[in-house]
């Protein structure tokens, strides 16, 4: 029943939203279920295509060195961030622990890919979106929602230089 505006006494509802049945587009139920069907059919096509180029185009394992920084530009307790390139570019974090002691991790929380920090007052890495905390030695969760260790990178210190290979257990 539509609105009309010589109704006597209309309820509140029709007198704050005044619109008449001839103003207001009519959508059949063939017509939303076309859209139905061609909104489902998109979303079809795009995951298929998310998980054809995942196949196709897989990321690249890290390969060789890479140069991250002087020893000197990062003191005992530090962290600085860097970046490899690759398929895509990954930030990582480079801490120095202690002299000759030095982690390189991923920067993105494996939770909800929040950037980590390293807190040297704890020793430890906090990712402060939901507190959760690492541990700075070996990357594995100590506290929160994170559900895995964070990736780890070996670093590789030579003529006072630092660099980052991919991580091997067997690599002391």
């Amino acid at each position: 029943m539509a609105y009309e505006p010589k109704e006597e006494n209309p309820p509140n509802w029709k007198r704050d939203f005044p619109i008449r049945q001839d103003e207001a587009t009519h959508i059949s139920r063939r017509e939303f279920a076309k859209f139905l069907c061609l909104l489902s059919g998109g979303l079809a096509l795009g995951n298929g295509y998310v998980v054809l180029s995942s196949f196709a185009f897989p990321d690249k394992e890290l390969e060789g060195e890479h140069f991250v920084c002087n020893t000197s530009d990062v003191p005992v307790g530090g962290m600085t961030m860097f970046a490899i390139q690759g398929t895509r570019e990954i930030p990582y974090i480079l801490i120095h622990l202690s002299e000759g002691e030095w982690r390189a991790f991923e920067q993105k929380c494996t939770h909800l890919s929040c950037a980590v920090v390293y807190r040297d007052e704890v020793k430890k890495i906090e990712c402060p979106c939901h507190n959760g905390w690492f541990s700075a030695d070996t990357g594995e969760v100590l506290q929160g929602p994170p559900p895995r260790s964070l990736p780890q990178l070996s670093v590789v210190v030579r003529d006072e230089k630092v660099y980052v290979t991919a991580f091997n257990d067997t690599v002391s």
